[in-house]
């Protein structure tokens, strides 16, 4: 196992520090690019990693330099941890391959970064002798030199086998020292409960890029410019908020229960922009849940705006 456990090498979390390692990156998209480029600013070596686009070569130039650009096989081989940072629905296949390639090693490290999966999926290579992990960066990550830095304070899902015995416990510490070493904070993720993890990061970062995105088309179909100026104070202290205060801080006309403003927004939404009115009558009833279950409005309140939502509908 590639882990020192003496008492200068303990890592910050009180379990065995991962040794300098050699890692190579499958491939070098934007999440395997970062994150190849935090361990190397931990003081790990990438040596070698996969790239077949013309961007994940540009990824690979400016975040990994000195890697060797190879086939994925020949990355894994090479490396004492091997990070697979593929898409989730790929990871399944991409892992029998390598298994079936015999490019896999007892004591490598082989961790994955998907999301919505645990270890389970690594089970074929797991057959070899190598210590599964999966780490999941809770950020949004662009693939730019930036997104390094800012993995430093952000949260890592970490999963391992929940099998209790001593390459478990090992696999655990060592994902935990590698998220420290990197400067992030991490979290341990049970195995059964990564989709449910991965649906609420999902749900939240790529929804609310969504929202936005809309309620700043809408702005500027109303000729209002620069629209992200209007919303910035807005919504960062909507988001700032709602991460201190909870569902206390819901504001505007849903939890006012002032019905009859959001029928007067429905009527100018179904006219305008049919398919942001559809979003906004989900997230209007949510809302109206929230508010009612928090206290915020009362039982005649949300039977009102329930009717006003469904009397609208197109």
């Amino acid at each position: 196992m590639l882990v020192s456990a003496s008492g200068s090498d303990a890592g910050p979390v009180g379990g065995p520090r991962p040794a300098r390692l050699d890692v190579g990156v499958v491939s070098a998209g934007r999440v395997g690019s970062v994150m190849g480029a935090a361990l190397a600013a931990a003081g790990h070596t990438v040596v070698a990693a996969s790239a077949v686009s013309r961007a994940s070569r540009a990824r690979a130039e400016a975040l990994l330099p000195g890697a060797e650009i190879l086939p994925p096989d020949e990355v894994v081989r090479n490396a004492d941890l091997a990070v697979l940072a593929v898409p989730d629905d790929v990871l399944p296949g991409l892992v029998r391959g390598l298994a079936a390639a015999g490019c896999l090693r007892p004591g490598q490290i082989l961790v994955h970064t998907c999301g919505s999966h645990g270890v389970g999926v690594l089970g074929p290579a797991a057959e070899h002798d190598v210590l599964p992990i999966a780490l999941h960066p809770a950020m949004t990550i662009t693939g730019r030199p930036e997104d390094v830095t800012r993995l430093a304070g952000a949260c890592i899902g970490v999963t391992a086998s929940d099998t209790p015995t001593e390459d478990a416990e090992a696999a655990w510490l060592v994902g935990e020292a590698l998220v420290v070493e990197i400067g992030a904070e991490p979290v341990r993720i049970p195995e059964a409960m990564r989709p449910l993890y991965h649906a609420a990061l999902a749900h939240g970062a790529n929804h609310l890029v969504t929202l936005v995105r809309e309620a700043a088309d809408l702005l500027r179909d109303a000729g209002i410019e620069p629209a992200e100026r209007v919303l910035a104070p807005l919504l960062s202290a909507a988001l700032d908020n709602a991460l201190r205060l909870g569902d206390r801080a819901l504001t505007g006309p849903v939890a006012r229960g002032d019905a009859g403003t959001v029928a007067t927004h429905l009527r100018h939404l179904d006219a305008r922009a049919p398919e942001s009115a559809e979003l906004y009558r989900a997230l209007a009833r949510r809302t109206a849940e929230r508010a009612h279950a928090g206290g915020l409005i009362g039982d005649d309140d949300v039977q009102e705006l329930s009717t006003v939502l469904e009397r609208h509908t197109p």
